[in-house]
């Protein structure tokens, strides 16, 4: 069955969305700095199993609208988008898929709107339940600062607005070579790095620097994957993407409302073994266990990084279908 690509009035913008098959709705929302593109290896996949496979070029990416305004990607946004795709689609309800940061959006989809997603399955970036907002005077970035010490770390050093932007825009393909490769589980293999790469650099450095661009790229990765990233990148630019992280300090406030909401729906969590740029540690994957009373599986992938459904789409397609089929 051929993709068809289409675009959907949601939310107060216009969101691009690509679909496949009959069914039930199993909606995908991609992270940063990917597309729909990200989901390449599952949509199909999931369709041949009878449901209506759609990925969503998410806030700020690709064909959807990339608003200016940096307080238009806070997660009631995110979480808004979703909602509002699934009714664009006509559909009451629907299984949502997340990666990356598009985990988060699913996680707290389900949270929010359990009469909307009726399963939830994130890889990659593990669920933190709502905790409340922070005393006056701290924020998320603080938090951050004090955890990093006298390093820099990737996620604050996109808060400025305009240093990130220019130094990716500068070389945007070097950046989407570099940034996949550099957080992937071959990085540990080629024995680039020992150990996954957890975001933290010297104070005063450039990101971009950090990144290693491999002579080859990895087998799960090709030159024509490259090619759509930077394609689908340059018509927003990096800009949208980095909105997402300049949220952070809103976050708390957002899920206040919902400090103690359990999460009921059937939910599957898939990690990577050399995956700590989200914060894969045994702490976090214990709260998830913990947190999650109808939790279907929490598999973490061997040698894998932080492209799960890239890396291993093989092992994540049958982990998703085994979680889909029992529902």
């Amino acid at each position: 069955m051929p993709l068809t690509h289409d675009d959907v009035d949601a939310n107060g913008i216009s969101i691009h969305t690509v679909s496949v098959g009959e069914g039930p709705l199993v909606l995908f929302c991609h992270g940063f700095p990917e597309s729909w593109y990200s989901w390449r290896h599952q949509l199909q996949v999931v369709a041949d199993a009878g449901f209506r496979a759609v990925a969503m070029d998410m806030r700020g990416y690709g064909q959807t609208t990339a608003p200016e305004d940096v307080g238009a990607y806070s997660m009631s946004d995110l979480v808004g988008d979703a909602v509002g795709v699934v009714a664009a689609l006509g559909a009451d309800e629907a299984v949502v898929v997340g990666h990356d940061w598009g985990a988060p959006v699913a996680w707290y989809s389900a949270l929010m709107r359990p009469d909307v997603f009726r399963a939830v399955a994130a890889l990659s970036v593990p669920y933190t339940p709502p905790f409340g907002g922070l005393p006056p005077g701290i924020t998320m970035n603080d938090l951050m600062r004090s955890a990093a010490g006298d390093r820099d770390y990737y996620r604050l050093y996109f808060q400025e607005q305009g240093i990130a932007e220019d130094e990716i825009g500068a070389d945007l393909e070097r950046f989407v070579r570099g940034f996949l490769y550099t957080v992937s589980g071959d990085v540990v293999d080629d024995g680039v790095h020992q150990s996954p790469w957890e975001g933290y650099f010297p104070e005063g450095e450039r990101l971009v620097d950090q990144l290693t661009v491999p002579e080859t790229l990895p087998g799960w990765l090709t030159e024509d994957d490259v090619a759509t990233y930077v394609s689908e990148l340059s018509r927003n630019g990096i800009r949208g993407g980095l909105n997402w992280y300049r949220n952070l300090n809103t976050l708390p406030t957002v899920l206040a409302p919902f400090t103690g909401a359990v999460i009921r729906q059937p939910a599957l969590y898939l990690a990577g073994e050399r995956d700590l740029i989200a914060g894969n540690t045994e702490e976090a994957l214990a709260v998830v266990r913990d947190s999650l009373p109808n939790l279907h599986a929490l598999q973490v992938f061997p040698g894998a990084g932080h492209w799960l459904q890239q890396e291993r789409p093989d092992g994540v397609n049958d982990a998703l279908l085994d979680f889909l089929r029992a529902l």
